[in-house]
């Protein structure tokens, strides 16, 4: 489903999505085709539902016009060896 679609049919609301598609511009990365897993009312349940997601599993509001992620290095995590 594209993200146009999900902010269509749930407008101003949070809701917990598994991402599909993307593409990566200047260490962004935006989101065109999701997943939609469910719709989320409570602020802070969207922050805990969050705060649980792991890989490709995320927390949007549908207030965004985009889904843009910034992309962040990995350097300075312990246990990592090249």
């Amino acid at each position: 489903m594209k993200w146009e679609e999900v902010r269509q049919i749930y407008p101003n609301q949070y809701v917990k999505l598994n991402i599909l598609d993307f593409y990566l511009m200047d260490n962004k990365k935006i989101v065109t085709d999701v997943a939609l897993i469910n719709t989320i009312k409570d602020p802070k349940a969207a922050t805990k539902e969050l705060l649980k997601s792991k890989g490709d599993t995320i927390v949007y509001h549908t207030g965004s016009e985009r889904i843009m992620i910034e992309m962040r290095n990995a350097t300075g995590l312990r246990g990592l060896r090249s």
